[in-house]
């Protein structure tokens, strides 16, 4: 990245696309009325509650209240940051982002990114040359092939050798950058030597193809038995999984996401036609490896080995799981047989016994109180108790939603314990009341007020400000419920200049009034286009009638009972003959 994306370009970005096209493309929509409509991807539903307003360009979810523009679609759907986001809106387009230039950068320069990558991928390739031809390298195609391993399968995965050789890359590419790849390693005298020698090659590609990083496997029992690439600025080990790239290359939505330990159980599982797996690079599963992963699938499954280190992986995994299990997120845990690993087993029970248990493996609801179960004797109130104290924590853990509400449940089944005020948390068992009650309601029974109407009609129309702007009114003196706001709206109007209501919001993302504009935005006035004006500006003219007549009575009741100063007797005759 060379500079920031301009404001404007994102703000015409957003004029350009239409939401419709974008969310229809990644969930299909059925017209209804003037709306478009869906179940929910955020979260699990059996009527259509997802609503997509083609005018207001902007997304709302009547069930659990998503709600937001392209780019708001974007980061929730496919868990993008806000860079990613508008990037992938960009490509969808069909346009180039344009970077401002600035003076300080943080990182590496684009151009000094774009030669690693570069030089990663002629060692990719010299890897690559060494596997095929070099007297070394024929011991290592001799253990692939002993392990399964096909020619294709290896030339999917870029598979290589690095000659047990002191500086084979050192000799050949330039140092500096090597350096930086991680591919070198400095002794203190100053002379770098190559990190990976004699060792099967495992190039680490991100979901853009590009290469950031190695894996290396000896090929005999010496430690270390693998080793990875460092952290450098391409690679960063708790953010990336090997094998996702070459997953997406053979299915861009796949059903589930096999969770494995090791690179060859990567490759094991894709000889046999199984290419949904990935593995974590030498350490274990984070949230942004899951969130990374929960992008592309719904449901993952954790895959460890049945010994003792196997279970403690599995467990230690808990930690990451309960933080990134939002909604419509589903994590399974299999634990394999004593003495087998993913490529042991697929072999010895075929590729329907392997698959059969993957689709068996315990939901993480299941394993989390199994384990519990397994470790506390719960027929005691201490077992019970200690149950309470070690689950408690990992569910505090869960996002807001009703597996957080069904898994406090469980635990009050098993504990016994039923006071809400112990086991109570922010995810009330209480029944909320639904969005849909309050979307419809008329202009004119009063539950409306004049300034909810004007608001939400100027935000979901913001050329609307420009009829104010004819009339010049004086907002200083006139005090109404939602004045701030109102107010505020009107200053960001005329200072940015938004094209449409989804533009205006995009203004507001990460403010304190973000939320309260999105309300507003998808509010169903049940005003007609032919309408608009008029309607809005008679709320205008109700609320300022109510707000002279708060503030008159104001003054009338002040100089009855303490006298004005003389400001306020000019402001008060004013009134008086104005009304």
């Amino acid at each position: 990245m060379s500079g920031r994306i301009p404001r404007e370009f994102i703000d015409e970005l957003l004029v350009r696309v239409d939401i419709v096209d974008l969310i229809d493309s990644h969930v299909p929509l059925k017209k209804t009325g003037n709306n478009f409509v869906a179940r929910c991807p955020f979260h699990t539903e059996k009527t259509p509650s997802f609503s997509v307003n083609q005018k207001k360009q902007f997304f709302y979810c009547f069930g659990c209240g998503a709600s937001g523009n392209a780019i708001s679609f974007l980061m929730d759907f496919s868990h993008l940051d806000f860079i990613e986001a508008v990037e992938d809106l960009a490509g969808f387009v069909g346009i180039e982002i344009p970077r401002e230039s600035i003076e300080y950068q943080p990182g590496p320069k684009k151009e000094d990114l774009n030669s690693l990558y570069a030089l990663m991928n002629q060692v990719a390739a010299f890897y690559a040359e060494q596997l095929r031809i070099s007297d070394e390298g024929k011991k290592a195609v001799e253990y692939l092939k002993n392990r399964g391993v096909s020619g294709d399968c290896a030339g999917d995965f870029m598979l290589g050798y690095a000659p047990d050789e002191w500086k084979a890359l050192a000799s050949r590419f330039n140092q500096k950058l090597l350096l930086e790849a991680g591919l070198l390693v400095s002794k203190e005298d100053g002379q770098p030597y190559d990190r990976f020698r004699g060792r099967i090659m495992f190039p680490i590609r991100d979901k853009r193809a590009r290469i950031i990083g190695f894996g290396g496997r000896v090929l005999d029992d010496s430690l270390p038995k693998y080793l990875n690439s460092p952290e450098t600025s391409l690679f960063h080990k708790g953010k990336e999984v090997y094998g996702l790239y070459e997953l997406l290359e053979k299915n861009t939505k796949p059903q589930k996401i096999l969770i494995v330990e090791g690179y060859m159980d990567v490759i094991a599982l894709a000889q046999f036609g199984i290419h949904y797996a990935v593995a974590a690079l030498g350490t274990a599963a984070s949230q942004a490896h899951l969130d990374l992963l929960f992008r592309f699938s719904s449901e993952l499954v954790f895959c460890f080995d049945g010994d003792k280190a196997g279970r403690e992986a599995a467990w230690r995994a808990m930690e990451s799981a309960f933080s990134c299990l939002k909604d419509g997120r589903q994590i399974r845990i299999m634990l394999l047989p004593q003495n087998h690993d993913p490529d042991s087993l697929v072999r010895k029970e075929g590729v329907d016994g392997f698959i059969n248990r993957v689709q068996g493996a315990e939901t993480l609801s299941e394993y989390f109180f199994g384990h519990f179960s397994n470790e506390l004797n719960l027929s005691e109130m201490e077992g019970r108790a200690q149950l309470i104290n070690k689950a408690k924590p990992y569910l505090e853990k869960l996002p807001e939603s009703v597996f957080k509400e069904m898994m406090f449940a469980r635990l009050k089944e098993l504990s016994g314990w039923n006071h809400l005020d112990v086991l109570e948390n922010v995810a009330t068992l209480a029944p909320k009341q639904h969005p849909k009650i309050s979307r419809k309601r008329p202009l004119d029974n009063g539950r409306l007020s004049s300034a909810r109407v004007a608001v939400a009609l100027l935000v979901q129309n913001p050329r609307l400000a420009e009829l104010l702007e004819q009339r010049k009114i004086d907002w200083s003196g006139l005090e109404f419920s939602g004045a701030p706001l109102f107010k505020n709206i009107l200053q960001t109007i005329a200072d940015k200049h938004p094209a449409n209501a989804a533009v205006l919001m995009e203004c507001y993302r990460g403010t304190t009034e973000e939320k309260p504009i999105k309300a507003l935005a998808y509010l169903d006035l049940q005003v007609t286009d032919d309408k608009t004006d008029a309607v809005f500006c008679d709320a205008v003219n109700r609320l300022l009638t109510q707000a002279k007549e708060a503030g008159l009575a104001r003054l009338l009741d002040k100089e009855k009972n303490q006298g004005l100063n003389a400001q306020e007797k000019d402001l008060l005759l004013k009134m008086l003959t104005e009304k």
